[in-house]
């Protein structure tokens, strides 16, 4: 089980963007513009959501989770399953998952939530004076 903190939740710019949608200051086409890798990561690392698409309505959006981490090497910047978000988080240093909604129909995409999961790193040590010897000045 993975512990989230410092996350962020993108409902409120959501629900903007749908506005302007909905009231045609924003086109459709301008929102509806996942790429074919966004897509096929939703089909093959995807979980369902019960949320239902806001602009087709035609079926139930997706959810993709991205990894992103100095320390993930080529891991970073990928689509993960749970599963393998879990695994990540109990063997890695702390990474960013973002969490994007899409839809496989009309290919809207949007951007749900961002978090950060897996081992905090370390403190720094406190450096400590070595011991025995003074310091001595210039003029000695």
């Amino acid at each position: 089980m993975r512990t989230q903190r410092q996350v962020v939740d993108y409902a409120l710019q959501r629900r903007s963007l749908l506005a302007e949608v909905y009231s045609g200051r924003r086109g459709v086409a301008e929102v509806c513009d996942a790429s074919p890798y966004l897509l096929r990561a939703a089909k093959f690392h995807g979980k369902g959501s019960e949320v239902v698409c806001p602009i087709c309505r035609k079926e139930q959006l997706t959810l993709v989770s991205w990894v992103f981490g100095e320390k993930l090497g080529q891991v970073s910047g990928s689509a993960r399953t749970t599963e393998e978000l879990d695994r990540l988080a109990a063997s890695q240093e702390a990474f960013s998952v973002h969490v994007v909604e899409v839809c496989r129909t009309c290919s809207w995409n949007h951007l749900v939530q961002s978090y950060v999961v897996g081992a905090e790193p370390a403190p720094p040590r406190p450096r400590r004076r070595s011991t025995g010897q003074s310091r001595r000045t210039a003029s000695e």
